[in-house]
Formats: C-alpha cells, structure tokens, sequence
C-alpha cells in the first residue's frame, strides 16, 4: 500500500482507509496550488517575453511584416517544414540567391573576353596599317571595290 506524507495511521484498516484519504486530498490540493503556481509563471513568462519583444509596436510600425512572420510560424508549426512545397521554395530561393552570383561571373567574362578582342583587335590594326600600306603600294595602279 502507498503511503503518503502526513498520513499516519496504527495499522487498522479503517484508520488507514481515513488517512489515506486525508492524504490523497492534501495531495490534489498541493497539485493545484502547483499548477495554479505554474500557469501564474507561464503568464508572467509570455508577458515578459511580449514585453522584450515589443510585439504591439512591431505590428503598429510593420503590420504586413508581422503578418509574413505570423504566416511562417504558423506554417513551421502546422508541421510544413518538411513537404515536398518547402523543398520547392528552398530551391526557387537558393536559385535567386545564386542569381546575382552568376550575373556577376558572366560579366566578369564578357568584359575580359571584350577585352581581349579589343587588344587583339589592336595589335592587328598596327601591324595590319603596314600590311595594308604595302599591298597598296604593290597595287597601286587597281581600283579597290567600295567595302559595305
């Protein structure tokens, strides 16, 4: 037989039956004291953490903001994490993560390979001009066709 604290009894059944009872009764009171005790500490929690938080002047000064917000909790917590929609949207955003990334490569390209056109392009108009003055000295008495 379980005993509890505070009951005291000299071995008979009845008096046992009566302590027991006084017992169980001092034990479902000092259960609700406790979770009275706790729900007035949880309270006093989310009220310190609302405070901390500020929430009221978040929502007043970015409403739709805390609406995202709200809308995302809530989705993590109605258990959307792990749907096959949340893998889509992480690779649509990783995707536009990456996006200036690449932009940034290619244009690092384009100019490098511009740039290499046009110093080619240079050297080849230096040594072109003399190429171009002889073979218009070796024929200098031909027309040329007008060039487009």
């Amino acid at each position: 037989m379980t005993t509890y604290p505070g009951a005291a009894g000299n071995g008979s059944s009845q008096s046992q039956q009566g302590d027991n009872n006084a017992g169980f009764g001092q034990r479902v009171d000092q259960i609700g004291s406790e979770a009275q005790q706790l729900w007035t500490d949880a309270r006093g929690a989310v009220t310190d953490l609302g405070q901390a938080l500020d929430l009221r002047g978040r929502v007043e000064r970015n409403p739709y903001g805390m609406m995202a917000a709200a809308l995302g909790v809530g989705y993590v917590l109605g258990g959307g994490l792990f749907t096959p929609m949340t893998a889509r949207i992480i690779k649509l955003g990783v995707r536009l993560a990456a996006l200036p990334f690449v932009k940034d490569e290619l244009l690092g390209m384009a100019e490098q390979a511009l740039q290499g056109y046009q110093a080619g392009r240079g050297m080849a108009g230096a040594g072109g001009a003399d190429s171009t003055a002889s073979a218009n000295a070796t024929s200098a008495g031909t027309p040329r066709p007008p060039s487009y």
